[in-house]
């Protein structure tokens, strides 16, 4: 297996893209999420956090921006991919990445009680899995966590 050459060098630019989704979901008032999926230096899936819009509990930012990529590559499987979202992601978003075969996934803000990469469980490190998956957290971590303690700090006042 030969080592795979990573490109960190638009980490950043895609983040900000996915703090831009983040942004608009939050508008909606969705809790601010946002997800980017880059194949070959281009976008080709992107998506916010949608389960109030779509009632569909599935509708995460990794989900929706997988989907929508899948759909442009016509192929399920996405080889070579980076996954941005501006949130460590779930189990549930953890095993569709692996399903997805997303190569990286590059996250910003740490999820302490539902984060599966590092902070509740290192699921993409498991023997089990068939497909490994790289990752990186903190990039922008700063802006990522405080677009949600923004968000969820109005919310408490509105209540």
């Amino acid at each position: 297996m030969r080592p795979q050459i990573i490109d960190r060098s638009r980490d950043q630019e895609f983040m900000r893209l996915a703090l831009n989704l983040a942004a608009e979901g939050a508008a909606l008032g969705e809790v601010p999420v946002g997800a980017v999926l880059v194949q070959h230096g281009q976008v080709i899936g992107q998506g916010f956090n949608r389960p109030i819009i779509d009632s569909d509990p599935s509708a995460h930012a990794e989900m929706v921006a997988i989907r929508a990529a899948a759909k442009s590559a016509s192929n399920y499987r996405l080889p070579g991919s980076t996954l941005y979202v501006t949130l460590e992601p779930c189990s549930m978003c953890a095993g569709l990445i692996v399903h997805s075969r997303v190569a990286r996934v590059v996250y910003g803000a740490l999820e302490p009680k539902a984060g599966i990469v590092q902070s509740q469980g290192q699921f993409f490190s498991q023997g089990f899995l068939n497909h490994r998956v790289m990752f990186e957290g903190g990039v922008l971590a700063e802006e990522c966590g405080a677009i949600l303690s923004e968000f969820f700090k109005a919310r408490r006042a509105k209540a």
